[in-house]
């Protein structure tokens, strides 16, 4: 089984050092890689580094601002680095106009996007699956509105007191990729295993679906790269 890594687990390396970042992130076994952020270096830099340590880019995590403001240049650098799922992390939804507004920029880029080979796709956390006070569920109005794939973070969605196989499962056509993470039922993040979501039967469901599994771990305990070599130990443990 290939594994993803959500480069955000690896900010303490990455901040200061992506390409060691993503040397550490091969060495322990990753196979692919899901940006966040770029930290100032080169598409062209970045797509060596990939090739160096035979990675993958799995996607990334980059605001919608990016292409609504400056289109070309922003699909020009994804097309280097090899990106074809450009992912929004999250977006402030908070009141019916903000939703609307992401709603149309994202029907606007999304069929732009896709004549370059790039899929726009969306990132939950816990929130968009709360009723809102107007009595709309954020992420039921974009699966119903936005042209957008979904990457289900399988433990925001647990959090948001989602059952996460049913949602996989509910939504696996417009699925390509989900985050594989742990924590507590209110927010607190954990490696792989030592939680109390459903790592296991995500992960067996997201194979049985044929999605991508992007691993993340926020905590940093006590490094980034600690922390992410245990969860592919876990992982290891179910294959």
């Amino acid at each position: 089984m290939k594994y993803g890594i959500q480069m955000y687990s690896l900010r303490d390396v990455a901040e200061t050092d992506l390409k060691e970042a993503l040397k550490v992130a091969a060495e322990i076994g990753y196979k692919t890689i899901e940006f966040a952020g770029f930290f100032g270096n080169s598409a062209e830099d970045i797509k060596s580094w990939l090739d160096e340590y035979g990675l993958e880019c799995a996607g990334t995590h980059t605001g919608l601002a990016d292409l609504v403001n400056n289109f070309d240049e922003t699909v020009k650098f994804h097309k280097t680095i090899g990106n074809k799922y450009y992912i929004i992390p999250g977006h402030d939804l908070s009141t019916r106009e903000k939703l609307d507004e992401f709603i149309d920029q994202c029907n606007m880029v999304a069929p732009k996007l896709r004549e370059h080979g790039i899929e726009l796709g969306f990132h939950n956390h816990h929130i968009e699956f709360e009723i809102m006070p107007e009595g709309y569920q954020i992420h039921k109005e974009l699966e119903e509105r936005a042209d957008i794939f979904f990457e289900i973070d399988t433990y925001w969605a647990f959090v948001g007191k989602q059952d996460p196989i049913a949602t996989l499962e509910r939504l696996k056509d417009r699925i390509r990729v989900i985050h594989l993470k742990d924590g507590s039922p209110d927010g607190k993040g954990c490696s792989l295993g030592s939680g109390n979501a459903p790592v296991a039967a995500v992960k067996a469901k997201a194979q049985e679906l044929g999605f991508g599994i992007v691993v993340e771990s926020e905590s940093l305990s006590p490094s980034g790269p600690e922390e992410v070599k245990r969860c592919i130990e876990y992982l290891k443990t179910l294959d």
